[in-house]
């Protein structure tokens, strides 16, 4: 089984960063799994940014939406997989190619779900996953937005009950809430 660490944080909280950080120090080989899609100009500009600071001898796997097939296809003892971010992962699947809501995929999110688990608990190796927590702030109004930030949830606490480590970013402050903190 990998050693997992699930990085949660607020939007612009340092938890890319801090990712980023407790991966070069792994002294492994990273492949970075980006799960964005760019349907728009601002997106694009947002995924071309992080690709210009991430370091040029990560690799990049994209993964929009197949996340555990990627992992099972590069996970190893000598690499580390730097997942960014399960929680754009969670939109695709909520979504399709286009960016429209997808009105029947409960079953398809949490076979999804099931599936990223078990990718994690038989992968070899260290791997770093990135998520927004998105449940400390007021409900949505709209059904789709609800249903993101219960799936959201879901999937945060599956993942953070099977990591090794689980680290709450607060304006660029890890917090350890399983596990060892990062120095």
């Amino acid at each position: 089984m990998a050693h997992v660490t699930l990085i949660l944080g607020g939007a612009r909280s340092g938890k890319s960063a801090l990712a980023s950080r407790l991966a070069e120090q792994s002294g492994k080989r990273i492949v970075f799994i980006a799960t964005a899609t760019t349907l728009d100009d601002e997106m694009a500009e947002r995924v071309q940014r992080h690709q210009q600071e991430r370091p040029a001898h990560w690799r990049t796997v994209e993964a929009s939406r197949a996340l555990s097939s990627a992992i099972t296809s590069h996970a190893s003892s000598e690499q580390l997989l730097l997942i960014d971010c399960l929680t754009l992962w969670l939109c695709n699947l909520l979504h399709d190619e286009t960016g429209q809501a997808v009105t029947d995929s409960e079953t398809a999110v949490a076979g999804a779900r099931q599936q990223l688990l078990d990718a994690l608990n038989s992968a070899p190796g260290e791997i770093i996953l990135v998520a927004n927590e998105v449940g400390l702030g007021i409900v949505p109004m709209g059904a789709l937005s609800r249903r993101f930030i219960d799936e959201a949830g879901r999937l945060n606490q599956a993942i953070a009950a099977q990591a090794d480590r689980v680290l709450f970013v607060v304006a660029g402050l890890p917090m350890a809430l399983k596990g060892e903190r990062p120095c």
